[in-house]
């Protein structure tokens, strides 16, 4: 059930709420992990593994505003919902493999982790920086999980030029005002791909544990 449109601004009034309750979290992750950890500065290259996820689609537009040339990877159906966010140019993975191309990024921010940290390594510049969500994807297997690959990436960036390491989002009132400013003035606008009920919930765990959500899931209580 689709709900806000991904064109809709909160000042408009429409989907105030579910917008609102999609920043948290998802957002503040990517200001900070372009702003903090990527230092990301105008005029650098940012490559976004995951552009159309709840994470992607926040760091598609915060690295537009940090004055970024930006690279948005996802799938075909998405292509144009990254366009539209003003990232600069679009990798569809399902045709072209961003790792074996010949572009170097300043900043690569991978909210999915379905590549090796020598294949990151390679596509980023002799000072670049690799910034791992979270721990990596979702269906990482192993003993630790996806936190086994931000470990062993703090471990490998001891022996490489290049910053490999994970970050995670320290929630704070002064990045929340930083993003409302953001969401008022028309730089950052929320995608929710769809809204369910409270007694919605186990419906859209399954729907987001698929890994197909374009932007954020959001839970509506009545």
């Amino acid at each position: 059930m689709p709900a806000c449109n991904p064109s809709s601004r909160v000042e408009t009034g429409e989907c105030e709420f579910e917008e609102a309750a999609s920043v948290n979290i998802a957002a503040i992750t990517a200001l900070q992990a372009l702003r903090d950890k990527g230092k990301v500065q105008p005029g650098q290259k940012v490559l976004i593994n995951g552009a159309s996820g709840g994470v992607g689609t926040f760091a598609v537009q915060i690295a537009k505003s940090l004055g970024a040339d930006v690279t948005g990877v996802c799938s075909t159906r998405n292509v144009d919902l990254v366009k539209s966010l003003g990232a600069d140019h679009v990798i569809d993975y399902t045709k072209e493999d961003f790792t074996k191309g010949a572009e170097r990024y300043d900043v690569m921010l991978d909210n999915v982790g379905n590549h090796s940290l020598s294949e990151c390594k390679g596509v980023l510049t002799p000072t670049g920086k690799y910034v791992l969500i979270g721990g990596g994807g979702a269906s990482d297997q192993g003993f630790l999980g996806g936190l086994g690959k931000a470990l062993w990436a703090m471990v490998f960036s001891k022996f490489v030029n290049q910053q490999m390491g994970m970050m995670m989002a320290d929630a704070n009132h002064n990045d929340l005002t930083i993003l409302a400013d953001m969401m008022q003035s028309g730089k950052l606008k929320p995608v929710i791909d769809r809204t369910y009920k409270l007694d919605q919930v186990p419906d859209a765990i399954r729907y987001v544990e698929q890994g197909h959500a374009r932007g954020k899931v959001v839970i509506t209580v009545e």
